[in-house]
């Protein structure tokens, strides 16, 4: 081998062995994050993961790190995922300021967990105290909404006490945006926050919005829920007894009846008012008459010329105050 030629073999070496060490380098700087992998319940609530992010060797604060997907944040030394309902697997893409970029994957699965019994699934129950409060708003401004209103102005839906009470509950989980509120024709205030958890009919169920079959709730068990539930249901199966008592009903709250001697057997009301003193309900049909939304003073229903229709304890008639599932708070 000549001089020249050993000269080359060496220089090639140099360069491959510099390429060798800037590869490892290379690699040395890369972020990584683990997991790698996240599966967590697609359950409504909000979920802190414990995470960590290096730079080779180097540990890497969280709050330096940006995510892919909106509804994915680092805050306070953990991963933050937003409520979600729907189940879904994704690529979550991460990167720094000086746009090292990592990826793990996160897997929202299917859940059938109910935690309370009562056949209402856990992503449906609102997890926060926002999003109970912005459900109360809308339900009751929703209630006295329609109270107001010129008969001819209510929805055609709306003939009974049960028919108000699903479309205040519906359109209440609604998002509402500009074009809900151009359709409602909105004029008033509305109470402007909504409910951020979910927003119907954007939920595994779809528009299976109220329980009509008892028992507990099972994934596969998707035919328990209709767009169509009666008093009956809408009090058995969709909500619970809180007191018999009014004193303990909050806005948002129902007050229920049974009348017997009635074509109708069940009757509802609606508490509204910020100190709980309103009742908004429907009267159903009177006679040939199709009936009428009315906005009353709590204190005038105690003092009601027909007893059947006071809330009082001691009134076999009055059911007691009844509260929606998806208001349930865990301890």
């Amino acid at each position: 081998m000549s001089t020249r030629q050993a000269i080359a073999v060496l220089l090639c070496a140099s360069v491959v062995a510099f390429g060798s060490i800037a590869l490892r380098e290379r690699a040395g700087r890369r972020l990584s994050i683990t997991p790698a992998q996240v599966s967590l319940p697609a359950d409504g609530r909000p979920h802190l993961v414990p995470m960590a992010a290096k730079i080779g060797a180097r540990s890497v604060p969280l709050d330096a790190l940006r995510a892919s997907d909106p509804s994915v944040d680092f805050r306070g030394g953990a991963l933050q995922i937003a409520p979600a309902v729907m189940p879904r697997v994704e690529e979550i893409y991460v990167r720094t300021g000086r746009a090292h970029v990592a990826r793990f994957t996160l897997q929202l699965r299917a859940t059938d967990a109910d935690s309370f019994g009562d056949g209402t699934p856990d992503y449906l129950r609102l997890h926060t105290a926002s999003d109970r409060h912005a459900f109360r708003a809308w339900f009751t401004w929703l209630a006295e909404m329609q109270a107001a209103k010129r008969p001819s102005e209510v929805p055609n839906e709306i003939k009974d006490c049960a028919a108000l009470l699903r479309y205040a509950y519906r359109e209440s989980l609604r998002e509402h945006d500009g074009r809900w509120l151009a359709a409602q024709g909105v004029n008033a205030s509305s109470p402007g926050v909504s409910v951020e958890q979910w927003h119907y009919p954007a939920t595994p169920l779809g528009d299976g919005l109220f329980r009509v079959k008892e028992g507990s709730f099972r994934e596969v068990d998707r035919d328990a829920f209709a767009q169509f539930a009666d008093a009956r249901s809408l009090m058995m199966l969709n909500t619970h007894l809180v007191a018999r008592d009014i004193r303990a009903a909050q806005p948002g709250d129902i007050l229920f009846y049974r009348q017997l001697e009635q074509g109708s057997q069940y009757h509802s009301m609606i508490v509204c008012g910020d100190a709980a003193d309103w009742v908004v309900y429907h009267t159903g049909p009177i006679g040939k008459e199709p009936g009428e939304i009315r906005r009353v003073r709590l204190r005038d229903m105690l003092q009601h010329p027909d007893a059947r229709w006071r809330p009082l304890a001691t009134n076999a008639n009055f059911l007691g105050v009844y509260r929606w599932n998806i208001l349930r708070e865990e301890g």
